[in-house]
C-alpha cells in the first residue's frame, strides 16, 4: 500500500519546486492590535523553513526536502520511465557479461 502524505501539514505549508518549504508565521492572522509593529514586521519576514525543521517534515510527507543550507544536488530526481528502462538494460547486460 502506498504511503500517504500528512494532509494537515499539506494545508499549512507549500513545497517549492526546488524542495524548500514555505509557511506562514504563527500568530499573524488575528489579535494584531495587541502586538507591536516591530513584532508584526518580523512575522512578515521569512516564509522559508530552516533545514532542520524541513528535515523533520520529511517523515510526515514521505519525500525528500531540500532546505536552505543544502545544495540543489542533494535532491535526487526520480528517473523517467525511459531512463529506468535503460538502467535495467545496462544491469542485465552487465550480469550477462559477468557470467
Amino acid at each position: 500500500m502506498k504511503n500517504k502524505a500528512h494532509k494537515g501539514l499539506l494545508k499549512r505549508v507549500r513545497i517549492t519546486k526546488t524542495g524548500m518549504v514555505r509557511h506562514k508565521t504563527t500568530g499573524h492572522k488575528h489579535l494584531r492590535s495587541g502586538k507591536g509593529g516591530k513584532r508584526l514586521r518580523q512575522m512578515r519576514k521569512d516564509p522559508l523553513m530552516s533545514s532542520p525543521e524541513a528535515k523533520r517534515l520529511e517523515k510526515l510527507l514521505f519525500r525528500r526536502l531540500r532546505g536552505r543550507t543544502q545544495p540543489r544536488a542533494a535532491l535526487k530526481p526520480s528517473p523517467s520511465p525511459a531512463q529506468s528502462k535503460a538502467l535495467k538494460a545496462e544491469k542485465k547486460a552487465a550480469a550477462v557479461k559477468a557470467k
